[in-house]
């Protein structure tokens, strides 16, 4: 039986159709498991090298983070910036690592020029407000870092953040000129397009549970029987912890986040929240997100402090936030509420891993997950290629799952607590 797509805004407002293969190949150069966008980017660069390649996707494809999120093209670290990444990796490498991730937007929007990929696309830029002057003082210093690399990152004071969203609360913002917004399941339906236009294959409903060295390569089993040969192997599954995923997603923290999107905002509005249409998130521990849809729907989303029917209720409170802390005219209403998993590393920085000779698994988006997939995809594609892995741009670390995985969504809702309560010192 063909699993089911959840429901969400994308699955309600996608142009691009679903399309996949049916048929499994009996070899390939490179097999991929998991169909999201880090999956998907990883085997278009692999067929544009000239390998074969076959994407495996347990669910349907948009059923993973990559079609569970809002939309937002970031590139930069949620939770550290340019100083920590080199204090932790050392200059050479930290630096190689910030290249990589300051590119992670314009290789999004380059991808989706050169495959003609209608997803809503627009690279406005990205504003992320600060919420106290200690705030202000640390965007102020990381915009400057990232200026150094060359980025073209600035500095807005307090009244242009107002300008921008209507808000006095704030005490300036770091606004990244190449960020943006797309519709995330047009694009990943494009992509699943370009890798089939370009000769591989795509497969839903296809679980691997059994990855097994067969001589020069690997034999991967699925839960449905069939088999396949590969010669390498990539693994592209983030948080899911379904079959020959487990090891690999039990090495993050998983981060439920609940997403929803109102009814449309009017246009005066839409004039004051976001003139120039840049999607917007801030300083809070507890943070706050807005960014409007084609049709001016706001989507915004938010983290449960108590996991127990909180579907119906994070709806109801997102809705309600961003009608006080926007000063709507008229209270919004959830039209759809969706959730979905983000996978939080440790040190909060994407890490690959090494599981075999030639069979290579990248995780890590923390927060980042549009801009930071399109580059794991690359660097993963990299590695399948035969460059040196000590060499990447993204560090490779020894795979371990963490402990007491199990209780780490009750360690998040403690974290959101006090989070929340620091919010509350800072006001």
């Amino acid at each position: 039986m063909k699993p089911l797509a959840p429901e969400t805004l994308w699955t309600r407002t996608a142009r691009q159709p679903a399309q996949f293969d049916t048929t499994l190949p009996q070899s390939v150069d490179i097999a991929i498991i998991g169909g999201g966008f880090t999956g998907l980017t990883a085997a278009r660069e692999l067929l544009i090298a000239g390998r074969s390649a076959t994407v495996l996707e347990a669910g349907v494809i948009g059923s993973g983070a990559s079609g569970m999120n809002a939309g937002f093209v970031v590139p930069n670290f949620a939770k550290t910036d340019p100083n920590a990444v080199r204090s932790k990796l050392g200059t050479d490498k930290g630096n190689a690592l910030l290249r990589l991730v300051g590119d992670g937007a314009n290789s999004v929007f380059r991808t989706i020029e050169e495959e003609g990929i209608a997803c809503d696309a627009k690279q406005v830029g990205w504003l992320n407000p600060a919420y106290g002057a200690a705030g202000a003082d640390m965007l102020k210093a990381r915009a400057a870092l990232w200026r150094a690399l060359g980025r073209p990152v600035s500095f807005l004071d307090a009244d242009a953040v107002q300008e921008q969203t209507g808000m006095n609360i704030y005490t300036g913002a770091l606004l990244d000129a190449e960020g943006g917004t797309i519709h995330p399941l047009d694009y990943l339906r494009g992509l699943a397009q370009s890798v089939r236009r370009r000769g591989g294959t795509v497969h839903e409903g296809q679980c691997v549970d059994e990855v097994v060295r067969e001589g020069s390569g690997w034999r991967l089993t699925m839960r449905s029987g069939a088999t396949l040969f590969a010669g390498k192997v990539l693994q592209c599954t983030n948080a899911f912890t379904t079959g020959i995923a487990s090891r690999m997603g039990r090495s993050t923290v998983p981060l439920r986040v609940y997403q929803i999107a109102t009814t449309p905002a009017d246009n005066e509005t839409v004039q004051r929240i976001a003139r120039s249409g840049r999607p917007v998130g801030d300083t809070r521990q507890n943070l706050f997100t807005y960014r409007l849809d084609r049709n001016n729907r706001l989507i915004s989303g938010g983290m449960a402090a108590v996991p127990f029917g909180a579907f119906d209720r994070l709806g109801k409170a997102v809705a309600q936030r961003l009608s006080e802390e926007l000063h709507l005219p008229n209270a919004v209403a959830p039209e759809i509420v969706w959730t979905g998993v983000a996978a939080m590393t440790p040190d909060f920085l994407p890490r690959l891993y090494q599981m075999g000779e030639g069979w290579f698994g990248g995780i890590g988006c923390n927060g980042r997950g549009i801009a930071m997939t399109a580059q794991l995809g690359r660097v993963l594609a990299r590695a399948a290629l035969g460059d040196d892995i000590n060499s990447l741009p993204i560090p490779l670390r020894t795979l371990r799952p963490l402990p007491f995985h199990r209780f780490s969504p009750w360690v998040a809702s403690a974290a959101l607590v006090q989070a929340r309560l620091k919010d509350v010192m800072a006001r």
